[in-house]
């Protein structure tokens, strides 16, 4: 009976000569494009609607308050009610955040806060059902892809959607009409035939969803995994909170000395950042070993230069050394989620796969929430010190990673490299 339905369900969109994993792809991307394009307008609320800089990071880590339950709550609904049902509704929820967003420039930091949290939880479905949904599109039956390509095109798709939502999101400020409101609704009508694209183009993978307890559901067995707590754990938090000091915190160290072009340059920085993160992926790829945990200790070895490199931009404010902080941090990034994915993916069964990607990138997500924590503390310590502070924790967490290199293996992965 399931054999006769998959197959059913796979031939679907073969009619319609899009591969199975591309609909969910584009979904994703326009999720990442939504929620990211908030982070260059930082500057632009600072600067032409009054909000202090601890009130624009809050704003940036809100939705992190929608994100961590949307990864958490998303994977488990998904199982019940299936893939499609769960990524549409993230489709939905980007689009008003985006419209909320819009209002706001007009109604205040409340409809702003409340607009993040609806991009929060769309962004916490891309990760956790997206993700996993790709990557199930990505084996047979439905794909005859390497091992390791679901994980590299949600991570790519994602990336791609986080870069293009800044940069679209600055230049329509900067040039069109209606700043900080058209650029907003430009992503809600984006969001129209992506949702018809999922809900008409995408294969069904839970085609028998589960009927157990909702909160049995929420369990993640894959999650007390020794590997993942002893080398996935100390890396996750940096993935996001690398990218957050390249394009939040650095950009605001050096825009007294660009003026008028600061947020032509957070724009730039943002998308120098994420497309580094996207180039380096194929690197990551043939860096990652079964193994080992190679991929991971070079990721944060790059993260914890890029941090004692915008502890030299904090003291020169030199923008040019911003720039090298973001290919740097942009770097990084991109090597750690593929392979912190690729991890996870070793030591997760595959009916936990979406929930146990939901904690990865809940706990990847708690590093957004570092430019609003440095802001807090300004009050206190200047930025150099507590960037030097942020770069020996991330030596310490690249010792831990390091002291897992070849420890607790899963037995169920082949030794030899994933290609």
């Amino acid at each position: 009976m399931t054999a006769v339905a998959t197959e059913f369900e796979y031939h679907a969109p073969q009619r319609h000569r899009m591969p199975p994993w591309l609909a969910v792809a584009i979904a994703v991307f326009c999720i990442g494009w939504g929620g990211n394009q908030f982070t260059p307008l930082l500057i632009a609320y600072a600067q032409h609607s009054g909000y202090t800089r601890v009130d624009v990071d809050i704003l940036l880590g809100a939705y992190v308050l929608g994100l961590i339950p949307g990864l958490l709550i998303a994977s488990t609904l998904s199982d019940r009610h299936g893939r499609r049902n769960v990524m549409a509704a993230g489709v939905i929820s980007a689009a008003l955040g985006s419209v909320v967003l819009a209002i706001g420039d007009y109604w205040g930091f409340g409809p702003l806060f409340v607009g993040r949290l609806f991009s929060g939880v769309a962004v916490g479905i891309a990760m956790a059902v997206g993700s996993a949904w790709i990557a199930e599109l990505s084996r047979p039956p439905y794909d005859d892809a390497s091992s390791g390509a679901g994980a590299r095109r949600a991570s790519i798709c994602l990336s791609l959607g986080f870069g293009v939502g800044p940069l679209c999101a600055g230049l329509l400020t900067v040039y069109a009409p209606l700043p900080l409101v058209l650029t907003y609704l430009v992503h809600a009508a984006l969001c129209v035939p992506v949702l018809w694209a999922v809900w008409n183009r995408t294969v069904e993978t839970r085609v028998h969803t589960t009927d157990r307890p909702f909160l049995d559901g929420l369990k993640v067995p894959a999650a007390a995994h020794r590997r993942f707590l002893h080398v996935v754990v100390p890396m996750a938090p940096w993935i996001f909170g690398s990218a957050a000091v390249a394009y939040a915190v650095v950009p605001a160290l050096v825009a007294d000395r660009l003026g008028s072009w600061a947020l032509l340059y957070t724009v730039g920085l943002t998308v120098l950042t994420l497309g580094c993160g996207v180039l380096i992926q194929p690197v990551a790829r043939r860096l990652d070993d079964v193994s080992s945990s190679r991929a991971v200790v070079v990721s944060m070895a790059l993260m914890t230069l890029g941090i004692f490199a915008a502890v030299a931009t904090a003291v020169t404010g030199s923008p040019i050394i911003a720039a090298l902080v973001a290919m740097l941090l942009g770097s990084a990034y991109g090597i750690a989620i593929v392979s912190g994915l690729l991890e996870i993916q070793r030591i997760s069964p595959p009916d936990e796969l979406a929930g146990i990607s939901g904690v990865y990138y809940s706990l990847a997500y708690l590093g957004f929430l570092l430019p609003a924590v440095l802001a807090a503390l300004a009050h206190w310590f200047s930025y150099p010190v507590m960037l030097s502070a942020v770069g020996v924790l991330a030596v310490v967490c690249t010792a831990v990673c390091a002291s897992g290199w070849a420890k607790h293996l899963s037995p169920r992965t082949p030794a030899r490299r994933v290609r």
